[in-house]
């Protein structure tokens, strides 16, 4: 009788085992059957995704990304999940993780419902606010004075369709000049080529906070969007999804996500040891209250 107790267990968890392997699906089954996971990270998106140099990549979305690749390490039971960090831009890396390159993408995508139809978002860890960065000595403070002037974006993000759109620049007309990354359009801001850069309020912060001298910008002008920021993966990937909104979920719980916040937007980070200086606010509190995956388009109704 023992015998057949003992045989019938060791079936039954042989059994739970195949069937655990066979429910895997997406990218937790990629994930277990690789042994490796690609995180798509950006150069230039301080605080939330830049690089240190020599491959090396920090920032506070980086952290949050290896805080759930560790959770899903545990889940499935690695002894070892080797963690590979993919440089993307904002024209390539929604392609790159429609397409199974990027795995994660842990930078500073907006989640928006055009981009809905094509990839998934995680709960909203950012909340930002799209305004403008120009030289301190500029004279510039809205965006009625930036009519005939050349503004600075970086190709493939959204900031000067909101510029266009806000009811302040009907009847503005100025000149685009695109940067293939946020640090080049800020160096077209920095080097004169260009009077003002339209871009996420954390990402001109983050700039200015690593230029040569942070004293000769400002971020000035009407608020032209409200936007989600989250970390972005496959669509269609509900188990996968849920790893990283249960690690994100259990950050807030337990206070290690606010600790997580100060430490990147509150505190000196590297490589210049400067603070960004920007305290969260009343908006991504709420969002941090009430954690969710919502659109840009319901935060700007």
């Amino acid at each position: 009788m023992n015998r057949l107790i003992l045989a019938v267990s060791v079936a039954t968890a042989l059994f739970a085992g195949t069937a655990m392997a066979q429910e895997l699906t997406g990218t937790l089954k990629k994930i277990k059957d690789s042994g490796k996971i690609v995180m798509g990270v950006r150069d230039s998106s301080s605080p939330l995704s830049y690089t240190l140099g020599g491959g090396k990549y920090t920032g506070f979305h980086v952290e949050v990304c290896e805080k759930a690749i560790e959770n899903i390490k545990s889940q499935l039971k690695l002894p070892k999940l080797d963690v590979q960090y993919m440089a993307v831009t904002s024209q390539n890396r929604i392609p790159l993780t429609e397409n199974g390159t990027v795995d994660i993408e842990c930078g500073s995508t907006t989640n928006n419902t055009a981009r809905q139809k094509q990839v998934a978002f995680a709960v909203t860890t950012y909340i930002t606010e799209v305004r403008t960065a120009v030289k301190a000595n500029s004279g510039i403070t809205s965006i009625s004075q930036l009519k005939g002037r050349s503004i600075a974006t970086t190709t493939g993000t959204t900031s000067v369709q909101h510029l266009r759109k806000h009811e302040r620049a009907k009847g503005i007309d100025f000149k685009e000049i695109f940067g293939k990354d946020h640090a080049d359009s800020f160096l077209l801001l920095e080097s004169g080529r260009a009077e003002a850069f339209v871009m996420d309020d954390n990402i001109l912060a983050g700039l200015i906070a690593t230029a040569k001298t942070p004293a000769d910008f400002k971020i000035v002008g009407e608020v032209l969007s409200i936007e989600p920021i989250a970390i972005m993966m496959r669509k269609d990937d509900a188990p996968f999804k849920k790893a990283i909104d249960d690690t994100i979920r259990a950050m807030v719980k337990s206070g290690e996500f606010e600790k997580l916040y100060n430490k990147w937007f509150m505190s000196p980070i590297p490589p210049r040891n400067t603070s960004v200086n920007l305290p969260m606010g009343a908006t991504l509190k709420a969002a941090i209250a009430n954690l969710n995956d919502k659109p840009m388009e319901e935060y700007n109704k």
